[in-house]
């Protein structure tokens, strides 16, 4: 699996989520607490290392992705596990309750 922070679009967003453990990130980059979400993804994707995908979704740049999960405020994380919606989080969320979520999803 990816090391580090992805850019995920329409296009590759099934198939990236498809299968195994990821976490994606919605965002935009006028919004502040996402902007503060960043360096905290990195860390958990340096934590989890290739237990998990940690993506990153521009809400401006793919609306229908937003639609498609009712995203209404970012940051909002959704965690995956094969596709399958497992865990919901809303604002800035720390790195130890992100890595403690991926880690139960394994």
């Amino acid at each position: 699996m990816a090391e580090g922070v992805i850019e995920l679009d329409g296009k590759g967003y099934e198939e990236s989520t498809r299968n195994g453990v990821v976490l994606v990130d919605f965002w935009a980059p006028w919004c502040g607490p996402c902007k503060m979400q960043a360096p905290i993804l990195e860390k958990v994707a340096a934590a989890v290392g290739d237990k998990a995908v940690i993506a990153k979704v521009n809400v401006d740049e793919n609306p229908e992705l937003a639609a498609k999960y009712g995203i209404r405020s970012i940051p909002t994380l959704i965690l995956l596990k094969d596709g399958e919606n497992k865990q919901q989080f809303v604002g800035l969320q720390q790195q130890a309750a992100l890595v403690s979520a991926i880690e139960a999803a394994q």
